[in-house]
């Protein structure tokens, strides 16, 4: 791929196709369905020539007439196409890859298919599934034959510190009878021997040790057997299913709260739509002509809506004069804004929009079950060889073998055992989710805007972004391919893909990392 963008092979050329020995590749668009202007300009940007490339009022300039010669397709009209193209180019498509790019959200309904019947009977399925226990699996404790070597050493040694203490307790006696003015040596010697003699009990701490060690080793061995069979993944699938069930079975009360959340912020999503349709190409705003424009509109700020005191003084070339003019400008567009208690078409679509996109995770969460459940019934007869591979397997036998020395060695002494602590352990499953969009619903939290902005009877401009869930909690979510950071779920605003989600960086618009849903 480097080596063909340094050579300038520019695929989609029209009068270098020769040269490039390059094609399209397969479903994409091609330059013939677009103006001679569109043409022009992206031969000269991909071009072998570095000074013919255009600068950024052109791209404005040629993109803006595009947008005015698209055609409207007649049977979605989420579909605009070039006049060139004769036919919607979306729709063919479509047809030929049955999936549609752009497709309109606003009339899809919440019919989608549900299996209720099935995903209920898999989900009892699924909770009959039961993890064995450790000791179903782990293989009977070994049973010593005689003492460890190191307790036997151990009591050697204490055998041997009371004869010292009773050698020098009589040497003591002996030598306060001969040498009686050196006495207080001899007594010291007494006490020395009286604390040797003392000496003559095993400590079973270093026993508790040992048993400890052998019972984390027992774990790790036994770790290792689920592993190589396969059962750690299957063990994770299980636990991850009961956070799929739990968001399954919320799912009319998730949709309620949620259409409850769209009531009570209408005010605030007819806002934001009222903006959302001043484009800031429009502005009249001393000082910030079409270069400063393009500008605004590479980092995201492409209408009334987008204004944010902060986001406009992150960028270079706004300074302060500069943010507080767009400010001004977006508030004097606000200022304009009427609310309207009447029900409006736009309230129809959001709903709609609304249980069609709770209608479609909750297909999506019926398939992660029925998978789930084909997954645990795939490991049902590997868990019923479960025992007899534990007892075949050398290593664990071996750990197991040196935890039954330990607690013997334990029990010898009349010390106390410890509790084992090995067990299947069952992954951590991803925390209880809603997984039903939320961008409807959600207005702009509040936050620090600059200096004071004059208030507004307003509520709050409305944000096309939800919180991100718990760390990692869902392990759907990608980090973003620029800066890494956990992202969040967006939703186009405008253009062919209006409705459509994907997931965006949350440092937007210093950074544009995307990725499809």
């Amino acid at each position: 791929m480097g080596e063909a963008i340094a050579q300038n092979r520019f695929a989609f050329s029209l009068s270098r196709q020769a040269a490039t020995l390059t094609t399209p590749p397969p479903g994409a668009l091609t330059l013939k369905m677009f103006p001679d202007a569109t043409v022009q300009i992206f031969e000269r940007a991909f071009g072998v020539s570095a000074s013919a490339r255009p600068g950024a009022r052109e791209w404005i300039e040629a993109l803006t007439r595009l947008e005015g010669s698209l055609n409207r397709c007649s049977r979605i009209k989420t579909h605009y196409y070039p006049s060139a193209a004769g036919e919607c180019v979306w729709c063919k498509l479509a047809a030929l890859s049955g999936f549609d790019m752009f497709p309109d959200n606003s009339s899809v309904g919440a019919d989608i298919p549900s299996d209720t019947v099935g995903t209920e009977q898999a989900i009892r399925e699924i909770l009959a599934f039961q993890v064995p226990s450790v000791v179903a699996v782990l293989p009977p404790n070994p049973s010593p034959q005689a003492t460890s070597q190191k307790l036997r050493d151990a009591r050697q040694g204490t055998r041997g510190n009371a004869f010292l203490g009773l050698l020098m307790m009589g040497g003591a006696v002996a030598g306060i009878i001969m040498f009686p003015p050196v006495f207080y040596i001899w007594i010291s010697l007494a006490i020395w021997g009286w604390t040797k003699f003392g000496e003559r009990s095993v400590s079973p701490d270093p026993f508790r040790i040992a048993y400890s060690n052998a019972d984390n080793r027992v774990q790790r061995e036994l770790d290792n057997v689920l592993r190589s069979q396969g059962l750690s993944e299957v063990f994770k699938v299980r636990a991850d299913l009961d956070a799929a069930i739990a968001s399954y079975r919320d799912y009319d009360g998730a949709l309620a709260r949620e259409l409850a959340s769209m009531k009570a912020n209408r005010e605030a999503r007819h806002l934001h739509a009222f903006l959302d349709g001043i484009p800031i190409r429009t502005a009249n705003i001393s000082g910030i002509g079409p270069a400063k424009t393009a500008t605004l509109m590479s980092f995201g700020i492409e209408t009334a809506a987008d204004v944010e005191y902060d986001d406009i003084l992150g960028i270079s070339g706004f300074g302060e004069v500069m943010t507080r003019k767009l400010v001004a400008w977006r508030q004097a567009h606000e200022a304009r804004f009427r609310y309207s208690l009447t029900p409006n078409a736009q309230d129809v679509a959001d709903e709609r929009a609304l249980r069609s996109g709770f209608a479609a995770e909750r297909a999506k969460l019926e398939t992660t079950i029925r998978n789930g459940l084909g997954t645990l019934r795939n490991a049902k007869t590997t868990l019923a060889s479960l025992s007899a591979r534990a007892a075949g397997d050398s290593g664990l036998v071996l750990a197991l073998k040196a935890r039954a020395e330990a607690e013997a060695d334990l029990r010898e002494l009349g010390a106390p055992v410890p509790d084992s602590k090995v067990s299947i352990k069952m992954p951590t499953g991803a925390a209880k989710l809603n997984p039903y969009p939320r961008f409807l619903a959600t207005p702009r939290t509040s936050k620090p805007s600059g200096p004071p902005q004059p208030k507004t009877s307003h509520a709050p401009i409305f944000n096309r972004t939800q919180p991100p869930p718990s760390p990692k909690a869902a392990s759907s979510i990608p980090d973003c391919p620029n800066c890494g950071r956990t992202m969040v779920r967006r939703i186009a605003r405008r253009g062919r893909n209006a409705g459509g989600q994907f997931w965006g960086c949350p440092s937007f618009p210093r950074c544009k990392g995307t990725r499809s849903i």
